[in-house]
């Protein structure tokens, strides 16, 4: 029986609570899995951005990006790894320009899910280039935006086509209003959406490979206190209607980790924002939420290490919107669709691992997540982000978070 070390590369930016908690929380695992005639143990390593010989084979299995969205460097070195080496990676580098908005939107309409209405606008202003005047005088049409705010309704809500972490969207009241954030966006490229009203509901679906977590979501609260601590605020339909869109739409752009967005009107859901390359992982948003992405992180990347999962090279979008055109309830169309997503996530598959090799990981994550290790991750990411006076009052806020959630669903003692 050969010994044989898999390497998970964490492909870091700003990050500073979840890759210590992850590494720490992966030693205390101590994994020596018998699979096939291997004994297969797990090394945690942070990837170095230096020059790379485009020949040298990749030192990981898996790699976590948490950077190529908007760092080249590192996307071209994970690029080369993959095609060169299948290397591992989750999120798909290639996936990056598929997380715009825009992408998104068009392919779930074509799908069926219920996206609000939504129009693209031209840009208010233009970054001056040789062909630019040409280009406009010829082909660029004289529009009266007001009309189309009138006739998508209001209250809407302009927001960049490409855009993320709520930067540059403005909920739009009227007419006027709609003119005056025209005026403002700059070289933006705009959607305007209508909005979801009246609404009841609003919730973030995390996925990471076939695992999900529901989170009532406040998007006007402050930062540390948008994941809302509430559990059990859906119905079982609403909880199956809403895993299955989000492993969808993560299945149908080839991604491993993503968080969907979905407000509830007349009993409806509607997804408005579901890509997202570089979901919340750190403690200062997630606080209650930390340790199950923790654990939905470990567990994901240890399946894709010890099974040896390769890319998925061909997303195949044909054999969705096969269903799609078929004449049958949106409810059955999801159910199709998510019968595929299930079988390219490898749910059956990665239901067994965890079994077979996991099953302490819960006991050993209710202790961990009461250490010492753990208060200092915490204490350590709210120090970066904090004015001084309200670092430790921050830090014991997010750290009685974690233990709440260990009283509550991690089957610990309240400490």
């Amino acid at each position: 029986m050969a010994h044989i070390t898999r390497r998970i590369g964490l492909s870091l930016g700003a990050d500073i609570c979840w890759p210590i908690c992850y590494e720490a929380l992966l030693k205390q695992l101590d994994l020596k899995l018998n699979i096939g005639n291997d004994t297969v143990s797990f090394d945690a390593e942070r990837v170095e951005i230096t020059p790379f010989n485009l020949n040298k084979p990749a030192r990981y299995d898996v790699v976590i990006d948490r950077l190529t969205h908007w760092y080249h460097t590192s996307r071209e070195w994970i690029k080369q790894a993959v095609v060169y080496d299948d290397l591992y990676v989750f999120n798909n580098p290639w996936s990056l320009q598929s997380m715009e908005k825009h992408t998104t939107y068009s392919a779930m309409m074509r799908l069926g899910f219920p996206i609000p209405e939504t129009w693209m606008i031209p840009p208010k202003s233009y970054v001056e280039s040789p062909d630019l005047k040409l280009t406009l005088s010829r082909y660029a049409r004289l529009f009266n935006l007001g009309d189309i705010g009138d006739e998508i309704g209001y209250p809407l809500f302009m927001k960049p086509y490409d855009g993320g972490a709520w930067v540059g969207v403005t909920a739009i009241k009227n007419r006027e209003a709609l003119l005056k954030a025209y005026e403002e966006s700059g070289t933006r490229v705009m959607h305007l959406q209508a909005g979801v009203i009246p609404n009841d509901g609003f919730v973030r679906c995390v996925g990471l490979g076939p695992q999900w977590r529901f989170v009532n979501y406040d998007p006007d609260a402050p930062l540390h206190d948008r994941y809302t601590m509430e559990t059990d605020f859906l119905t079982a339909d609403e909880q199956d209607t809403l895993s299955k869109m989000t492993m969808v739409i993560n299945a149908f752009f080839g991604w491993d980790f993503n968080s969907c967005e979905s407000m509830r009107s007349n009993g409806v859901w509607h997804p408005i924002d579901f890509a997202n390359a570089c979901p919340d992982s750190q403690v200062t948003a997630l606080h209650y939420h930390f340790p199950w992405l923790i654990k939905a992180n470990l567990r994901w990347s240890l399946f894709c290490a010890a099974s040896d999962r390769k890319m998925v090279t061909n997303l195949d979008w044909q054999s969705y919107f096969d269903i799609a055109a078929r004449d049958i309830p949106f409810d059955e169309k999801l159910d199709a669709y998510a019968d595929i997503a299930m079988k390219r996530l490898e749910s059956e598959q990665f239901e067994e691992f965890c079994e077979q090799h996991l099953p302490h990981m819960d006991e050993v994550a209710n202790e961990f997540f009461a250490s010492d290790t753990v208060r200092d991750a915490i204490h350590q990411k709210v120090e970066s982000l904090f004015p001084e006076h309200e670092i430790e009052s921050f830090t014991e806020l997010f750290w009685q978070r974690i233990q709440d959630w260990r009283a509550r669903e991690g089957g610990a003692q309240p400490v």
